[in-house]
């Protein structure tokens, strides 16, 4: 029986990924902060651990003040160099890390794949730090890949989650001018991203995001068409940053992303447009 320790195993994408490699037959062993905080205890773990996946970090929906900017990377980088320095000190290593990071690394002037620019801003800068740490994993018995997440979108937890009551009632909207890129991949997709992965052993930076990303408009659409309710009420980007500060900027400043790599490699999306996406998860 394969072996898989996740960090972060707690969160929405960390329980589905548990639930979906355990009905695999994979045995699911969470880093705990405990675990994490330990460095004798982590290298035990992973010493007798055929994949590491990386999720663990505070999350990004929030206000950002100087000191949450802290958590933001220290839940981040931090997490990702205790796991990478431990893979690092141990004699029987694991076959691949499968470390996270956000589109949110890419400026928003264009669409891009992979190899798309990057922004200079905090959540740019704080992605390109963490993928670098975990590229230090990378050694001649390790791969390492690297997902490059868009907003995640299931039934059980994230964004949809915190979405869908207001647009139930027929109080939602598009936020600011609804014009911001919005790139995001269905749940069951990103379960089948990281099967490929490791089924095939590839490595590298893959974006995990639909191949056809789309708008807040297009996604406040959906979400009206499909629970047949109004969207006729935007959320003013004002609003938005009295509450989230410079944290805002996620909700306003979207990416425009799509995942070549796992294209060119013959991964094959179930659900490639949000209109699909939102139809199967809330129809």
């Amino acid at each position: 029986m394969k072996t898989i320790a996740i960090s972060g195993a707690s969160g929405f994408v960390g329980t589905s990924l548990t639930k979906f490699f355990s009905n695999l037959g994979y045995k699911i062993i969470p880093i705990s902060r405990e675990i994490l905080n330990n460095n004798n205890k982590l290298e035990e773990l992973l010493n007798t651990t055929d994949i590491v996946i990386n999720l663990a970090g505070a999350n990004i929906i929030n206000r950002w003040s100087e000191s949450y900017k802290k958590l933001l990377y220290s839940s981040r980088i931090d997490t990702t160099s205790k796991i990478v320095k431990a893979i690092n000190s141990i004699s029987n290593k694991p076959k691949i890390l499968i470390s996270t990071s956000a589109v949110g690394i890419y400026d928003n002037i264009s669409t891009y794949d992979e190899n798309g620019s990057f922004s200079n801003d905090f959540l740019s800068n704080l992605c390109q730090d963490w993928e670098k740490e975990a590229l230090k994993a990378k050694n001649e018995t390790t791969k390492v890949a690297i997902f490059r997440f868009g907003i995640v979108l299931g039934q059980e937890g994230g964004a949809l989650q915190k979405m869908i009551t207001p647009f139930k009632l027929g109080l939602g909207g598009t936020i600011g001018s609804g014009k911001q890129a919005f790139s995001f991949v269905h749940i069951d997709d990103l379960l089948n991203a990281y099967k490929f992965v490791i089924e095939n052993s590839h490595e590298g930076i893959f974006n995990l995001t639909a191949p056809k990303p789309t708008t807040n408009k297009g996604l406040t659409l959906a979400l009206g068409k499909t629970l047949k309710r109004p969207t006729i009420l935007p959320i003013p980007e004002f609003v938005l940053k009295l509450i989230f500060s410079e944290g805002a900027r996620v909700l306003t400043d979207g990416q425009s992303a799509i995942p070549k790599k796992l294209l060119d490699l013959g991964f094959e999306f179930k659900f490639k447009t949000i209109e699909e996406t939102i139809e199967n998860l809330c129809s």
